[in-house]
């Protein structure tokens, strides 16, 4: 069943957020609106506001290309459903906010960084997470931290298990993953039925906290969410693109007829 909550906004940036290369013309985001009950004329608006607000790019001939932070999340959905982990040597990545006043939006944003960087909050101003991923990871969301805090190498002195299950609910990942791998393995109800279930997905994999094996739960379900992920995303790719090549086919005066988009996560 279609959100009724979304917005024109929230179509456009899901659908370049799921699209590679992350661009698409301004007509096929308008027909994708509309088959959500969104009016072609409230989805130009949203386009013209997102440019405005550096969230879109509008190129030469209609084509709209994602910029600012929503290019930042793209990159972290390709991160989060490709993640490069390395063996894990024991030791951890911590956070530490050193005193000193710093404005309520200075600490918003040194929150959403360490948690696009995978890190737990341990107490206030003390993040961890195992050190199994690249330190140079998601550049934009590091250097939000090194302005405002220490980073450094440690290695608990109690049970790393513990502290995982501390800093993660792994419990409510895994259930809500289940729920996902059920949904994703029955046939699509309709593009945008499955357009909010390809989207529910992507979010709950990119929250994947990608633990080393040695502090995975046994029941830890996300390579199997992921399999199910990609094999969804393969028949709901396809009826996409049969949905944009038939808008592709009638000519318009801002998009030139082409090779239709590839659209992947």
């Amino acid at each position: 069943m279609i959100d009724p909550g979304l917005s024109a906004r929230s179509v456009v940036a899901s659908t370049l957020l799921g699209t590679s290369p992350p661009q698409l013309p301004g007509r096929l985001l308008v027909a994708f609106a509309e088959e959500f009950g969104i009016r072609a004329g409230t989805t130009r608006t949203a386009l013209s506001r997102m440019v405005d607000r550096g969230e879109l790019a509008r190129f030469v001939g209609g084509n709209y290309v994602l910029a600012g932070d929503l290019l930042e999340r793209h990159h972290r959905q390709e991160a989060g459903l490709h993640p490069s982990a390395r063996e894990w040597d024991g030791s951890w990545e911590m956070v530490v906010v050193p005193t000193g006043a710093r404005s309520s939006g200075e600490r918003a944003a040194l929150r959403r960084a360490c948690d696009h960087l995978g890190l737990g909050e341990r107490r206030d101003g003390v993040w961890l997470r195992p050190a199994n991923l690249s330190p140079d990871r998601l550049p934009a969301a590091s250097r939000v931290v090194e302005a405002q805090a220490e980073r450094w190498t440690a290695r608990p002195a109690g049970d790393s298990r513990a502290l995982v299950t501390e800093l993660f609910d792994l419990e409510r990942w895994t259930a809500r993953s289940r729920t996902l791998i059920e949904a994703l393995d029955h046939e699509l109800d309709s593009l945008t039925d499955g357009f909010v279930l390809a989207a529910a997905a992507l979010r709950h994999l990119v929250a994947d906290p990608i633990l080393p094996p040695e502090l995975a739960p046994a029941e830890w379900a996300a390579a199997e969410l992921r399999s199910a992920y990609s094999t969804y995303l393969a028949r709901y790719q396809a009826s996409l693109r049969a949905f944009f090549r038939a808008q592709l086919a009638t000519p318009s005066d801002d998009a030139p007829a082409g090779r239709g988009p590839t659209v992947a996560s």
